[in-house]
C-alpha cells in the first residue's frame, strides 16, 4: 500500500479523469439552473412587484395587511400608513406591512 497516488503516463488517461471531474459538476450545474429558473427568479419578481405597488400607494387606497386588516389609507408619513378601519378608528402601521392592494371595482363585478 502506498500513501502516493500513482503516477499516470500522458497517454490521454489524465484528460479523461480531467473530463470526469467536469462532467461530476454537470448535474449540480443543472439543479442550480433549475432552481433558479424554478424558484428564485419568480420570488423576486413578486418581490419586486410587491416593492413597487407599496411604492406607489396613496391617500384613500383600501388595502390588506398581512394580518389581514382590511381598511382606507387615512395618511402616508413615510416609514408608516395611517389606515381607517372603522368609522373613526384609525391605527398606524408599517408599509411594509401592506400586502395587497383592493380593488372595490374588480370586486363588484366578480360577485354579479
Amino acid at each position: 500500500m502506498s500513501f502516493f497516488p500513482t503516477a499516470h503516463a500522458s497517454t490521454g488517461a489524465a484528460t479523461q479523469s480531467g473530463e470526469m471531474n467536469y462532467m461530476s459538476f454537470l448535474p449540480m450545474i443543472i439543479i442550480f439552473v433549475l432552481f433558479w429558473f424554478l424558484l428564485i427568479r419568480p420570488q423576486q419578481k413578486k418581490a419586486k412587484l410587491l416593492s413597487k405597488m407599496i411604492n406607489e400607494l396613496q391617500k384613500g387606497d383600501e388595502v390588506i395587511t398581512n394580518s389581514g386588516i382590511l381598511g382606507k389609507i387615512s395618511k402616508i408619513e413615510d416609514p408608516f400608513i395611517m389606515l381607517e378601519i372603522a368609522n373613526n378608528v384609525v391605527i398606524t402601521i408599517q408599509k411594509n406591512t401592506v400586502s395587497g392592494k383592493i380593488d372595490r371595482n374588480a370586486l363588484n363585478k366578480n360577485t354579479k
